[in-house]
């Protein structure tokens, strides 16, 4: 698969640089996209149509949805906006980072977690996993960019942002929003590369839930690291269409 990706990724860069009318079309979908599934992921219930309205008309959404909802909306968009910025500055992930991006997460809907480690233990519902206790996730968070920053030359860019997406949620290191922000530092990692936005869907939930809990449990990451590669082939898919 991954000769597959880089094929698709070649054939992208090679119809570079865009047209801003082409960037700033991908850029309203996925930030719809991104949002809406990520958001789904974790429960949130307002749907495609509701979160592109929200987002682009900036329509609040009555009955039955709650405040928290919208925030999570509004939230995630303006961390996608800042993974964006953070590329574009070629600023690479690091602990400042990771905190800076979770605070945009969970700010006005968990100010006291926001951007700062837990520090109680944690359980994961469903899962046989059981993440490290509390005084240890600083330490472990560092042990993480370590490994990282030695593996970014050496790993493919998809199985680099697969592998740290399971090693950070392994090590669970905020009271919440540790899904959300794993997937994006996941597409920080891509877009690093040149690879776009990928999106992990609703409709493949269980799929990628089973294939996390494979990877803590059994230190097996063939199937998450084929989730990974599927979204970014679909992606790329999805590029080449809009740009032609």
């Amino acid at each position: 698969m991954f000769e597959k990706i880089d094929k698709k990724k070649k054939l992208l860069d090679s119809k570079r640089p865009f047209l801003k009318t082409t960037i700033d079309t991908l850029k309203k979908y996925y930030d719809v996209e991104l949002t809406y599934n990520s958001n789904a992921i974790e429960g949130n219930t307002l749907t495609r149509i509701q979160t592109k309205l929200i987002l682009e008309d900036g329509i609040t959404i009555g009955k039955g949805k709650s405040l928290k909802e919208h925030l999570e909306v509004i939230n995630h968009k303006e961390a996608i906006d800042y993974i964006e910025d953070i590329v574009s500055k070629d600023i690479d992930i690091s602990e400042n980072v990771i905190k800076n991006l979770h605070y945009i997460i969970l700010k006005s809907i968990n100010n006291e977690n926001a951007g700062i480690y837990r520090s109680v233990n944690v359980l994961i519902s469903g899962s046989k996993h059981r993440p490290p206790e509390h005084f240890l996730v600083e330490d472990q968070m560092r042990e993480l960019i370590s490994w990282y920053n030695e593996n970014k030359t050496k790993l493919h860019p998809v199985e680099l942002a697969a592998v740290f997406h399971h090693k950070y949620t392994y090590i669970h290191p905020f009271i919440d929003g540790n899904g959300r922000s794993a997937r994006l530092l996941t597409n920080l990692i891509l877009m690093r590369s040149g690879y776009p936005i990928c999106v992990i869907r609703m409709e493949d939930r269980d799929e990628y839930m089973n294939a996390l809990e494979k990877a803590s449990v059994n230190d097996d990451y063939t199937n998450f690291i084929e989730i990974i590669e599927k979204a970014v082939y679909s992606s790329l898919d999805m590029y080449l269409y809009i740009v032609g």
